[in-house]
């Protein structure tokens, strides 16, 4: 079964990655109903505390080699095609953004299936986790990062038109690089203050504090850093893309979503 979706990138490797992507997502899944099943029915002692040192527990380590093959496919595949409304990739750093924004999507559903466990070891088999919470904190952590980056690929960071839409081009594009002046200024400042503390929490291995004590701050601290450095290669990729564009006019129409306001015709006479 071949799929039918036009390539942005892949070619010819976009059926072989799909076919990577549903068997390691297929092991995953198995490896994982494997050990949540010993865990709940046999009391096998292997929980997310031995995910945390995963060398020690070889079907901890089979388990978390085939879940990050399965995501990394994943957001491999889907960065190769584009939705309905999203900006048309124009270079390797757009390909670079959809990559981490197909992660945080794939990332945010993982986050979803780990609430639901909680919910149900909790109040099915009265089973509470330590570890489910923190989980999602670190996982939302990353996906409120890699969103930002998304954020800025598809231009849909918070923007204000009405003294833009005034000037000629020649200032809309002097506007235009002073914006990636200052978002490259912030990044050097980011990087300049919050480097020293990131390299020391990433070294010592830093973690939670916690009865699970996972390492966020040795992880999110540093990611923090990397994903502002790539917000800021995208916005310049961003102003060398749109550099020779016709300039876009916005009015209040363009805030109307006809779609939204037939569904509410709809609602309104049923």
């Amino acid at each position: 079964m071949t799929d039918k979706v036009e390539s942005i990138w892949l070619g010819r490797m976009r059926n072989p990655m799909r076919m990577i992507t549903i068997a390691s997502t297929a092991a995953t899944a198995f490896m994982a109903a494997w050990l949540i099943a010993g865990q709940t029915f046999f009391a096998t002692g292997i929980g997310l505390k031995q995910f945390l040192s995963p060398t020690d527990t070889p079907s901890v380590l089979v388990t978390m080699i085939a879940g990050s093959i399965a995501m990394l496919s994943a957001s491999i595949y889907f960065s190769d095609r584009r939705g309905m409304i999203e900006q048309q990739p124009e270079g390797f750093f757009d390909i670079v953004s959809l990559f981490f924004a197909r992660l945080s999507m794939i990332a945010t559903a993982v986050m979803v299936l780990v609430m639901f466990y909680e919910v149900v070891s909790r109040y099915v088999f009265v089973k509470p986790t330590l570890w489910a919470n923190e989980l999602s904190l670190w996982i939302a952590g990353f996906v409120f990062l890699f969103a930002g980056l998304y954020a800025m690929q598809q231009r849909s960071h918070i923007r204000i038109y009405v003294v833009y839409d005034l000037f000629p081009r020649w200032m809309q594009k002097l506007a235009d690089v002073l914006a990636v002046l200052l978002t490259w200024a912030f990044c050097f400042m980011l990087i300049w203050g919050g480097f020293n503390e990131s390299r020391d929490k990433f070294l010592r291995w830093e973690t939670f504090g916690t009865a699970w004590d996972p390492p966020i701050p040795a992880t999110i601290k540093p990611a923090i850093l990397f994903i502002a450095l790539l917000v800021a290669i995208q916005a310049l990729s961003n102003l060398i893309a749109d550099w020779n564009k016709m300039p876009e006019h916005h009015t209040p129409v363009d805030d109307i979503d006809e779609a939204e306001i037939e569904l509410i015709r709809k609602t309104v006479k049923d």
